[in-house]
């Protein structure tokens, strides 16, 4: 594999408020102390690996994103930039919780965390305890603000809406579903947008009773009846769901006939070509504790790139079993750019058999101080404490670079998007109601202050021969 070669697709997009920012600078923490500590207690290969570059800590440049959409607005003048997100969350979300101090130790600036109802208005204007807020990064989606304002009038936070004040602003949520893939892999209706998307996008259609054209082009008078007889190729997902809820993958969950009655019973499902399970995995020590050793796991691996109006943030590594994401029991890996003169695959291999070849005790305090590390950091989600891979996934510059370029095409691609739906070239594709269009219509994003998240199958080099 080139040093540039990425092999893979996109499996989703984020537009709306997507995470992991922080806790892949947490990740990579540990990760790099765990390497040390494995390195100074046995041998392990001379390869150098570098687990401080710039982008493997998102949340850097998406502090400044915020301090930059306030000083558009404010100028050099003092003001508070919120972290809005559910009451049930303010606890157990580490990441929201560290955005909020990190921004309160900007000079001139103040951050808080707060559920969306402990905003007021006063003179027309939204605040916090009496001070006006500047700019709000909103942890959820358009979809669940509607559900809590209807219990709990949030009119404080729909003015900040209104005002514009609310980063992802609201406009990107007609545009964030899933559904849209199904423009971007019709040929009849792709042609405004980069070819890498588009190669990058595996084949979807909106799932309900109708014609559509399939994967090779071909003819398909009955989608529900093909996604039965083709089900250990395609996978059904909701068209805006998140954490991996509802998702059913053919080959992991056999039985197809379930999973299209689950899928049409809930409605607003898509089919999706399924991305071959060798091209996202990759063999990982880990600590065998029944066993008391070392042993070597298959798991998914799942590569998330944040990225924004004129930069790529930097990247989010997750790993487990499918789905993978976090909400759904997977967990973190950190991230090393590999500076020796190998390929990925060779170096991944070769630090897997270093770990392996370890007495088991020095794996085991390994793991031990890992956990430990986490304790400390408090790095745990909603389920608890998160896993973390015991190796990095490595990467090498020229992969990073063509990332970077992946991204713009991304972003580029969503203006194209937005575009369209403005105009009413998406109208039968957007399936959300009236009251959270309206809600869309009132902060149009066109380019502005965002995070954007692409949520990548990929392979840097590592990856399983098939089977």
């Amino acid at each position: 594999m080139e040093r540039s070669q990425i092999v893979g697709y996109h499996s989703e997009w984020n537009l709306g408020s997507p995470g992991g920012w922080d806790y892949q600078r947490m990740a990579q923490q540990i990760g790099k102390r765990v390497w040390q500590s494995l390195r100074a207690a046995g041998t392990l290969p001379d390869i150098e690996i570098d687990f401080d570059a710039p982008l493997l800590s998102p949340v850097d440049a998406f502090v400044d994103l915020l301090v930059d959409a306030h000083r558009r607005r404010r100028g050099r003048a003092a003001g508070l930039i919120a972290v809005v997100a559910e009451a049930e969350t303010l606890d157990d979300v580490v990441e929201n919780r560290n955005l909020a101090r990190r921004l309160n130790a900007i000079d001139g600036l103040s951050g808080a965390l707060m559920a969306p109802h402990e905003l007021e208005l006063k003179n027309g204007r939204p605040c916090y305890r009496g001070t006006p807020v500047s700019i709000i990064f909103m942890d959820f989606n358009t979809d669940v603000l509607l559900r809590l304002h209807r219990k709990q009038n949030l009119a404080p936070l729909l003015e900040a809406v209104r005002r514009g004040q609310v980063v992802n602003p609201r406009g990107t949520e007609p545009i964030n579903s899933k559904g849209v893939f199904e423009i971007i892999t019709d040929p009849e209706r792709n042609g405004r947008f980069h070819a890498q998307t588009i190669a990058r996008t595996p084949w979807t259609r909106r799932f309900y009773e109708r014609s559509t054209r399939g994967p090779a082009g071909e003819r398909i008078g009955d989608l529900i009846e093909w996604t039965r007889s083709h089900w250990d190729n395609l996978v059904l997902k909701p068209e805006r769901g998140y954490s991996g809820k509802g998702v059913q993958v053919g080959g992991v969950h056999p039985d197809g006939d379930a999973a299209v009655a689950r899928a049409l019973a809930a409605g607003n499902y898509i089919v999706q070509q399924k991305v071959p399970l060798h091209l996202w995995a990759e063999e990982m020590p880990e600590y065998d504790a029944a066993g008391r050793r070392p042993v070597l796991t298959s798991y998914q691996t799942d590569f998330r790139c944040l990225f924004g109006p004129h930069e790529t943030f930097g990247f989010v590594c997750r790993y487990g079993q499918v789905p993978t994401n976090v909400g759904s029991g997977g967990g973190f890996q950190p991230l090393a750019v590999l500076r020796s003169d190998i390929s990925v695959g060779a170096a991944t291999r070769r630090i897997n058999a270093a770990i392996m070849r370890l007495d088991a005790d020095v794996v085991q305090a390994a793991v031990a101080e890992q956990q430990r590390m986490a304790i400390d950091l408090q790095f745990t989600y909603l389920l608890g404490p998160v896993k973390i891979a015991l190796r990095p996934r490595l990467i090498k510059d020229g992969q990073i670079r063509a990332l970077e370029r992946y991204c713009r095409y991304i972003w580029s691609d969503c203006l194209v998007l937005e575009k369209m739906w403005q105009a009413g070239e998406l109208d039968d594709m957007i399936r959300i109601e009236a009251e959270e269009l309206e809600i869309a219509r009132q902060q149009p994003w066109q380019g502005s202050a965002a995070i954007f998240a692409s949520d990548g199958i990929f392979s840097f080099g590592a990856h399983r021969k098939a089977a």
